[in-house]
């Protein structure tokens, strides 16, 4: 993956993580509001199914009652009228009984269907009677048969007291809960699913201006734009003009400090170039001959300090690139003409591009080509190479390495050649300010100068730039 890549995929990864969290947030409330409600209506589902089938029970008992209460009737035609057949189908899950209570033997009168077996009461579980009388709760009956069950107790006064009861298969609700329960979850599942897609529907399409806020903004950085151009929503809008006039303020800010930058070179240099001229008037004088020491000195030093000022102004302006490949390709061209009889060879990896000013790229790369020049015995070699990024700590980089054949420097000698105006040798031309502006352009940058030994013989000069 190239740097520009890298550098584009910064802003895409952020909106990304912000389009995973809303989607994220939005399954879990979605989710979550889904269980709740389910949870909710199939408790209401099976409190009315329960209702439903606490009425027919009901109906049963008070049939069962009003016979009870009118003994008057042949044997043959009681409890005939509950109309429902089940009760006379063994075990068939649907009973009723009655229970006489102020009867030592509690005589006993129940459905066919209960055969020799018998039904719990509810009052020995511990259920207290409702507003209206009866009992009702769920209890195990013949076969280990969950039943629903309701009873009454009936006092008649002299005609005795009596338990009546009434059970019915319990299956019949929980099959209609089931049942209702599948039909929900089926349903829900649908919701659920519609929800989600209408959610990632509207976090891609409503992040869309956002993303292209992202991209235009690494566009920016790596100078393939200058502003934010298109139309945004109305929600967005005001970022957009917010990010074009934070971009406009920092040019003027950087352009307002070059100008003084440059007045004020001129109003150094002015008193400066008088005060050369008056000493140079008397060479002769001792006193003369050290002003003008210190006069070229001074130049040099403000020089120096005003051109470390423009950089760090330049440094602030976003998105600025240089293409490597015809600095590097003319600079060659120059220093074989300036240093005759050296052989200069370069090799430039492709689509390589400096994160800076291209006059500033041209010092650097000057000065350690001009300097390997002038102590090499025939022989240099420029090798420009992308250093891909490997984390946050270590972002993609521009390597550029000259090598030359000549004598070389001790490890002491690189150390000192490094150091502002410090010179091994007064028989080359120069101040011995190069390899220090090299350093000091590098560091403004945030890029290095490292020297070492060439594989040729001589000194190589490693220098390491921000890549585009």
């Amino acid at each position: 993956m190239n740097t520009r890549q890298k550098q584009r995929e910064v802003p895409k990864r952020r909106a990304s993580s912000l389009a995973t969290r809303l989607f994220v947030s939005a399954t879990v409330w979605v989710v979550a509001i889904l269980l709740i409600t389910g949870i909710v209506l199939s408790s209401v589902y099976r409190t009315a199914t329960e209702r439903a089938f606490d009425r027919r029970l009901n109906l049963y008992l008070r049939t069962l009652i009003a016979e009870v209460a009118t003994p008057d009737e042949p044997a043959d035609h009681q409890y005939q009228s509950l109309g429902e057949p089940l009760f006379d189908l063994p075990l068939s899950g649907w009973y009723w009984q009655i229970t006489r209570e102020d009867s030592e033997k509690h005589e006993v009168r129940a459905s066919r269907s209960l055969w020799d077996k018998k039904l719990p009461k509810l009052e020995d579980k511990g259920l207290a009677l409702t507003a209206a009388g009866v009992r009702q709760g769920y209890v195990d009956g013949p076969e280990g048969q969950d039943l629903r069950m309701v009873e009454r107790p009936v006092d008649l006064g002299t005609d005795g007291k009596f338990l009546v009861t009434v059970a019915g298969d319990a299956t019949e609700i929980f099959e209609e809960t089931r049942t209702f329960d599948y039909y929900l979850l089926g349903t829900f599942a649908a919701l659920t699913i519609g929800l989600l897609l209408t959610t990632i529907f509207q976090v891609r399409f409503g992040l869309a201006p956002l993303k292209r806020i992202s991209d235009a903004i690494a566009d920016i950085r790596s100078g393939r734009a200058e502003r934010l151009e298109g139309e945004f929503p109305v929600e967005i809008a005001p970022l957009a003009r917010e990010t074009n006039a934070l971009i406009d303020a920092n040019r003027e800010i950087v352009e307002r400090s070059r100008t003084h930058v440059g007045n004020l070179a001129h109003a150094i240099k002015t008193p400066l170039s008088v005060i050369v001229n008056e000493a140079s008037a008397h060479r002769s004088d001792p006193f003369a001959a050290k002003v003008l020491e210190q006069a070229d000195v001074m130049r040099s030093q403000v020089a120096h300090h005003l051109e470390r000022a423009r950089i760090a102004a330049r440094q602030t302006i976003v998105g600025t690139v240089t293409e490597v490949t015809p600095v590097i390709e003319a600079l060659g061209r120059t220093m074989e003409k300036i240093h005759r009889g050296i052989d200069i060879e370069i090799a430039i990896a492709a689509l390589v591009k400096f994160r800076g000013e291209r006059q500033d790229l041209e010092e650097m790369t000057g000065n350690l080509v001009d300097n390997a020049c002038k102590w090499a015995r025939g022989h240099v070699v420029v090798e420009v190479a992308n250093q891909p990024d490997s984390g946050p700590d270590r972002p993609a980089a521009l390597r550029i390495i000259v090598d030359d054949d000549g004598p070389g420097l001790s490890p002491d000698e690189r150390a000192q050649v490094s150091r502002r105006g410090q010179r091994l040798d007064e028989s080359k031309p120069g101040s011995g300010l190069g390899l220090s502006i090299v350093i000091d352009l590098a560091a403004l940058y945030g890029g290095s100068l490292t020297l070492g030994a060439a594989p040729l013989g001589g000194l190589r000069a490693e220098l390491v730039l921000p890549a585009a």
